[in-house]
C-alpha cells in the first residue's frame, strides 16, 4: 500500500458520519486496544533489552581492551623477585600505561566469594597477580610474551583476548535479539490489527452496502476504518508504553555487584525510544488497516 497523504489528513480531521462506520465498542476495539498495549508494554522491555546490551558490550569491550594480566607462577622462595623483574620489563615496555603487583589483602579479596574471607594465601599455591594497563598504543603481547619467557620463565601474560572476545560477542547477540523481538512485535501488533480490520469489515457488510448506495466512495469509507483503528492503537500503545516505562523504572539500578542484571534500564538519549513506540504502534495500524480494507472492499464489491 502506497502511503496516502489523504488519509493521513483524515486521520486528524473528525468526521462524526464517517465515525458511525465503525462500531467504537465491542470485540475488534478491544482486541485492537488490548493487542496495541500488550505489544507496546513488551517492546519497551525489548528496547531496553537491545539498548542495555549494546552498552554492556561497548564497556566490555573497552575496560578488557585497555588491561591485562601476569601471573608469577614460580616457588615463593623466588616469587618476590620474579614479581620485580616482571615489573623491571614491563616499565621499558612499549603500549604499558602503568602496572603495579596486587598486594595479599587485594588478591585474597577476589578470591573470598570462592573460599570465603578468612582463606590465607599460604593454604594455596596462589600465584602473584600483576595488573597491567596499557595505554592508547596498546602493547604488542607477542613481543611481550617472549621477554617474559627469557626473564621471568614463572611469568604468564592473559591479555583478556579469550574471555573479551565471548562476552562481548553474547553482549553484541543479545542486542540483535532486541532488535529482532521488537520487529516481530511489529508484526504481530500490523497482523492482529488486520484481523480485526477485516472481521469489523465483513461485520459492517450491509452497512457498507448501504453507504455505497448512498454515494459513499471506497476511499471515504477505508478512511473511517483507518481513522478509527489506527487512534485505536495509538492510544493502547501509549497506555502499554507507559506502564513499560514504570516498570523499567522499577528495575533495581546499575551497580557492579548486580553485574548485567541490574543494568536493563535506558540511558540518555536512549530514553526518547519508548516513547516512538507509540507512535510506531499508530504507524503500523494505519499502514495495516489502510490495506485490509481495501481488500475487502474489493472482495464486497
Amino acid at each position: 500500500m502506497k502511503f496516502d497523504l489523504r488519509a493521513l489528513r483524515a486521520l486528524f480531521s473528525r468526521d462524526k458520519q464517517a465515525d458511525r462506520v465503525v462500531p467504537p465498542s465491542g470485540f475488534t476495539a478491544q482486541l485492537t486496544l488490548f493487542a496495541a498495549a500488550a505489544m507496546a508494554f513488551l517492546a519497551v522491555f525489548a528496547l531496553a533489552l537491545s539498548l542495555a546490551s549494546g552498552r554492556l558490550a561497548q564497556r566490555w569491550g573497552e575496560e578488557l581492551a585497555q588491561s591485562a594480566t601476569i601471573r608469577i607462577v614460580a616457588p615463593l622462595d623466588q616469587r618476590s623477585a620474579q614479581t620485580e623483574a616482571a615489573l623491571r620489563i614491563l616499565e621499558t615496555t612499549k603500549g604499558v600505561g602503568s602496572a603495579r603487583a596486587l598486594s595479599d589483602e587485594e588478591q585474597q579479596a577476589l578470591l573470598a566469594p570462592w573460599f570465603g574471607p578468612d582463606m590465607e594465601l599460604d593454604a594455596l599455591p596462589v600465584p602473584r597477580l600483576i595488573e597491567v594497563i596499557e595505554n592508547g598504543a596498546g602493547l604488542d603481547p607477542v613481543g611481550l610474551r617472549l621477554r617474559l619467557s627469557a626473564e621471568v620463565p614463572g611469568a604468564v601474560l592473559d591479555d583478556h583476548t579469550r574471555w573479551r572476545a565471548p562476552l562481548v560477542q553474547a553482549a553484541s547477540r543479545l542486542r540483535l535479539l532486541g532488535w529482532l523481538s521488537t520487529l516481530l512485535i511489529g508484526a504481530t501488533v500490523a497482523a492482529m490489527i488486520t484481523l480485526a480490520a477485516r472481521a469489523a469489515l465483513a461485520a459492517n457488510a450491509q452497512v457498507i452496502a448501504v453507504l455505497r448506495l448512498v454515494g459513499a466512495t471506497d476511499s471515504y469509507i477505508a478512511q473511517a476504518f483507518i481513522r478509527r483503528f489506527t487512534l485505536r492503537a495509538l492510544s493502547g500503545a501509549a497506555a502499554g508504553t507507559m506502564l513499560g516505562v514504570l516498570a523499567v523504572l522499577l528495575l533495581p539500578a546499575a551497580s557492579d555487584e548486580g553485574g548485567f542484571l541490574t543494568g536493563l534500564g535506558f540511558a540518555g538519549w536512549g530514553w526518547l525510544a519508548p516513547f516512538l513506540v507509540p507512535l510506531l504502534a499508530a504507524a503500523v495500524a494505519f499502514l495495516a488497516t489502510g490495506k485490509a480494507a481495501r481488500r475487502v472492499l474489493r472482495e464486497l464489491a
